[in-house]
């Protein structure tokens, strides 16, 4: 995998991987991040051994979101809105898509400022666990700019209308204790145990059934946006596929002859 973002997949199948920018603080522009994300999350499609991932920045930060130097750039008059607005689709926008669409379930391990995108990218994950020390920023309105990566969709799905109108129009940034009273994150814990508790999480995640995991993490996704009998219909294909797997069968299996077990004593 690319210098740029560290692959590692353990024996439990468990995917971490960490991005590695140091000179920008992992920002997602500008460089090669999210075509090596895209080759990631490809990698782990085709590989059925996968259970978890574990996404999460080398150093003091998560990820400052986008690059300054490349927003420089775009300033430039050869840039009119048009080739922007394609830069946007072809570039940092497939992330989210890619991300959304991962069927295995994901974590963010956010180790310290998720800024702007870098803070889209940890409300893409399905669980988000901090450190101490991480700090939240939708910041784009301070630069005069706009979520430009799906940032308006996933937060207030996580936090609601409210708050999430107040963190993206003043782009203020918001504490670790602040995030877990909002509920946008799961749990705070020390620098030096956030990733051994992400891998603890990651491993709750693989005990499971692998395909019962990844259609509920589908119907979760499904559930945002569907009406309720679409879901329902949904629900009953995945269901009838799920009760004909072996894992159902050896599941039901073990539970019944602990019931009768429990009765024999």
């Amino acid at each position: 995998m690319s210098e740029i973002l560290h692959f590692r997949q353990d024996d439990h199948g468990i995917v971490t991987l960490t991005m590695d920018h140091p000179e920008t603080r992992n920002a997602l522009t500008g460089n090669t991040l999210v075509d090596a994300f895209l080759s990631a999350f490809q990698r782990i499609e085709a590989d059925p051994a996968v259970r978890a991932v574990i996404i999460t920045g080398a150093g003091r930060a998560f990820s400052s979101g986008g690059n300054i130097a490349e927003m420089e750039r775009q300033l430039k008059p050869e840039f009119d809105s048009a080739a922007l607005r394609h830069e946007y689709r072809q570039g940092i926008q497939r992330l989210p898509l890619a991300l959304y669409n991962l069927e295995v379930p994901t974590i963010a391990a956010v180790n310290g400022p998720a800024i702007g995108a870098g803070f889209d990218l940890a409300c893409m994950c399905d669980i988000r666990i901090a450190c101490e020390r991480a700090v939240f920023a939708e910041s784009f309105v301070k630069l005069g700019i706009v979520p430009g990566d799906g940032g308006a969709w996933f937060l207030p799905r996580l936090i609601g209308m409210s708050r999430a109108a107040e963190m993206t129009l003043t782009g203020d940034a918001i504490d670790a204790q602040q995030a877990l009273a909002w509920g946008l994150i799961s749990k705070i814990v020390s620098e030096g145990e956030l990733l051994a508790e992400c891998h603890k999480m990651a491993l709750r995640i693989a005990a499971n059934p692998p395909e019962a995991v990844r259609m509920s993490k589908r119907l979760l996704r499904e559930g945002q946006h569907s009406r309720l009998d679409t879901l329902l219909e949904i629900s009953a294909a995945f269901q009838a596929i799920a009760h004909k797997t072996a894992d159902h069968a050896q599941a039901v299996e073990a539970f019944m002859q602990k019931r009768a077990a429990k009765k024999a004593k």
